[in-house]
């Protein structure tokens, strides 16, 4: 049977990439800093789990004894990440690595990390211009982590994720709307005339790229989206379809106004990532659409924000909040009560 070590195989994305796996017949290990509960999880998927730290030499040890034939890491951060497994290189055979489309920068270097979003081609393929690598951004530190193995002898497929949403996410931004109708709100303001498409990547969608990457060694590097690129406006129908909510969408033109009309998937120009370099090398075809995966989402965000306090449950929204607050209803009232409802307002309201 073939063997598999999954990094990080309790988050978000590995709890879909583990049982992915597993139903392909693999044989899986876990790494994970875990606990009694993950132990318990991991074991209900069918793999087994190696706990401790990933920097610890024993621990890698143990978690490589014998060798695998593929280690599948999604949470590397840059080079320092893959150095210690690679310095086992002789018990890998092949790996698969989650990167970031962050990496990218348009032809005036121009990008996610700089202080003009950049301008890219639509769809954006995986050819594009990247940032430098280097440890001193998340950016910089996904090229490290890239150039690290594909730099090695170890055949290795980079996966260059979009903005991932699926159950297990701490960094959700689906919660934006979501907290919207569990708060009663039944109108939403967004900028850019609610148009705005910034790529979406469901972690089925990442599973079953590790899952074929696993299947065929390679050195490649792959774009990890949905087969569409929902707008805001979209993403909001998706959630309010979910939760049988109906919501007015007011829209205005330009950047969000002192935060009206933020969102994290606000960019003034469209990031909508091209699969089919994917589908060409590995055969892939998406599990389905943005509005088919997300729903599973936003039943889990609903579910967790029930079980606890949502700034615990989702640490990576609430860091998210540096961009501004996403919840300023007393703002947007301002702003609605000085604006006539009319024909540029979008009601968006479904059946």
């Amino acid at each position: 049977m073939r063997s598999a070590l999954v990094v990080g195989g309790t988050g978000q994305v590995g709890r879909a990439v583990v049982p992915a796996l597993v139903a392909d017949r693999w044989d899986v290990r876990v790494l994970s800093r875990g606990s009694r509960h993950d132990d318990r999880t991991v074991e209900e998927w069918g793999a087994r789990t190696v706990v401790g730290d990933r920097h610890d030499p024993d621990v890698l040890d143990r978690a490589l004894r014998g060798g695998v034939d593929v280690v599948v890491d999604v949470v590397g951060f840059d080079d320092r990440d893959a150095a210690a497994l690679l310095d086992r290189r002789a018990q890998i055979g092949s790996a698969v690595v989650v990167s970031s489309a962050a990496v990218y920068v348009d032809d005036a270097g121009d990008g996610f990390e700089s202080e003009r979003f950049g301008t890219f081609p639509v769809p954006l393929d995986e050819d594009a211009p990247t940032v430098d690598g280097g440890r001193g951004s998340y950016a910089t530190g996904k090229v490290a982590l890239e150039r690290a193995w594909l730099g090695s002898d170890v055949p290795t497929t980079a996966l260059r994720a979009a903005a991932i949403h699926g159950p297990g996410c701490v960094q959700p931004r689906e919660w934006t709307f979501v907290k919207r109708v569990l708060d009663g709100r039944d109108v939403r303001v967004l900028a850019f005339d609610g148009a705005s498409r910034f790529q979406t990547v469901a972690t089925a969608v990442l599973a079953e790229l590790v899952r074929l990457a696993a299947a065929r060694p390679g050195d490649r590097v792959l774009n990890a989206g949905d087969p569409d690129a929902p707008t805001v406006a979209e993403i909001g129908e998706v959630v309010d379809a979910t939760l049988g909510a109906r919501t007015r969408t007011v829209t205005f033109d330009g950047p969000p106004r002192d935060g009206l009309g933020l969102t994290p998937w606000a960019v003034p120009h469209p990031l909508v990532l091209s699969m089919d370099r994917a589908a060409r090398q590995l055969g892939y075809v998406a599990p389905g659409p943005y509005a088919t995966t997300a729903p599973a989402a936003v039943r889990w965000l609903v579910e967790e924000s029930r079980r606890r306090d949502w700034r615990e449950a989702f640490p990576g929204f609430v860091r998210m909040e540096a961009m501004g607050d996403f919840f300023d209803y007393a703002a947007e009232d301002a702003f609605l009560a000085g604006r006539p409802v009319g024909p540029s307002d979008a009601d968006r309201r479904p059946e």
